[in-house]
């Protein structure tokens, strides 16, 4: 049996260059699992909070363009940001690969670059990581599975605001 080599990716922060990524990621396709795309309003909105986010501290948290080595291609998204979760002070995920890039492990080699980031440059008093996805999104359970997360069960969670649903709470430690 011949082992898979995992591809190569980098993280390059958030810029104002990025939005059509923010536009191609609210395609129907990519937004199934997430209450389905957003007006043009609320991804400039977004915009703005992402480039604000990665101005901030590294410890706040980061957005980040997940690039494909050697090509330079910009295939999704990664990032992390403060939250409190059953009143515990931790960072949350969230990730998402371009449809035509997925199903080729790029997401679980950002996640895995994403925890580095994180454990260099996170704050100490946040000690885990946590990805809540839904319980209806299989490859994204999987992302979070294959990164070494550890699934807590499943929670109510609220995404986008102001709408409930299943999902499933994944959390990792940050630093050993």
């Amino acid at each position: 049996m011949v082992e898979r080599e995992d591809p190569a990716v980098r993280l390059a922060p958030w810029a104002t260059d990025d939005f059509w990524l923010l536009e191609r990621k609210n395609e129907p396709a990519m937004t199934r699992h997430l209450g389905g795309p957003e007006p043009a309003a609320k991804l400039l909105d977004r915009q703005r909070r992402y480039e604000a986010l990665s101005a901030r501290e590294p410890a706040a948290g980061r957005m980040f363009r997940v690039v494909l080595e050697p090509t330079g291609e910009s295939v999704g998204s990664i990032g992390f940001w403060e939250r409190e979760w059953q009143g515990e002070p931790v960072y949350e995920t969230g990730w998402g690969i371009l449809p035509e890039y997925q199903g080729r492990g790029l997401a679980v080699v950002a996640l895995r670059e994403l925890l580095s980031y994180v454990a260099a440059h996170g704050s100490p008093t946040r000690e885990t990581l946590h990805a809540f996805p839904g319980t209806d999104h299989p490859a994204s359970n999987a992302v979070a599975r294959r990164a070494g997360f550890e699934c807590l069960g499943e929670v109510d969670f609220e995404y986008p605001p102001g709408v409930r649903h299943p999902s499933n709470d994944w959390c990792r430690r940050i630093r050993p």
